[in-house]
C-alpha cells in the first residue's frame, strides 16, 4: 500500500510544499525559513519515522504566524491524504515523552473528527534569538490545533512537568511524532477492517 502524499498550498501569505511517507524510515528535509521551527518539525519525522519534506517561502518579514499556520495546514492535509481510508490502522496512539525535566503525554485518534485539547503552561513568551524568526510560546498551541483540524485527528496535548520551555515543546514534538506513529501502524488482528463500530471513518 502507497501511503505517500504531497501537498501544496499558496497564497499571497506563503507558499508550502509538502512530501509525506508513511512507511518511512524518519528522514526529514524541512526548511521554513524558522530555525526552530524546523528543529520541532524534525522530531516528528524521526521520532514517528515518517520522512517528510517540507519547503516554505513564508512572509517572515512580517512576522512567523503565517508561515507556521499554514505549515500545518498542509502537513495536516498530507497526512489526512496519506492515511487513507483508515483500514487496518491501529487509529488511536499515545505515549509518554520527556526531555530532562519536562514530560508531555500526546494522544492521538485518527478519528475523522477534528478536534484539539492543547494543555501547555509555559515560563516565557518567545522561542528563537532573530526578530525575523521570533516565535511567540501560543503560537505552538495554534500550529497543534490547525494540523489537528486539517489532518482530521483528535489530538489531545497535556505536559506534566517542565520548567524550560525548549524541553516542553521538544518533549511535545517528539511525543506527537511517537503517537501518530503508534496510531498509523498496521494491526494485524484487524485484518484489513476499519477500526470503528460504524464501520467507516
Amino acid at each position: 500500500m502507497n501511503r505517500q502524499s504531497e501537498r501544496e498550498r499558496k497564497t499571497k501569505e506563503s507558499t508550502v510544499n509538502v512530501s509525506l511517507n508513511l512507511d518511512g524510515s524518519g528522514i526529514a528535509n524541512i526548511n521554513t525559513g524558522i530555525g526552530f521551527f524546523d528543529h520541532m518539525l524534525n522530531h516528528i519525522a524521526i521520532h514517528g519515522t515518517f520522512d517528510i519534506e517540507v519547503k516554505v517561502n513564508g512572509d517572515l518579514h512580517v512576522d512567523t504566524h503565517h508561515t507556521i499556520e499554514d505549515v500545518g495546514i498542509v502537513l495536516g492535509n498530507a497526512f489526512k491524504q496519506a492515511i487513507g481510508d483508515k483500514s487496518g490502522i491501529a487509529r488511536i496512539g499515545y505515549s509518554y515523552v520527556p526531555m530532562d525535566e519536562a514530560l508531555a503525554l500526546v494522544v492521538v485518534d485518527f478519528s475523522n473528527r477534528p478536534y484539539s485539547s492543547i494543555d501547555i503552561t509555559w515560563t516565557g513568551k518567545y522561542f528563537g534569538k532573530n526578530q525575523d524568526e521570533l516565535i511567540p510560546l501560543t503560537l505552538i498551541e495554534h500550529f497543534l490545533q490547525t494540523f489537528a483540524i486539517h489532518a482530521s485527528i483528535t489530538l489531545h496535548v497535556k505536559v506534566l512537568s517542565g520548567k524550560d520551555d525548549h524541553h516542553i515543546a521538544e518533549s511535545v514534538f517528539k511525543a506527537l511524532g511517537v503517537s501518530l506513529d503508534k496510531a498509523s501502524r498496521f494491526d494485524c488482528k484487524r485484518k484489513g477492517s476499519v477500526p470503528s463500530t460504524k464501520g467507516i471513518l
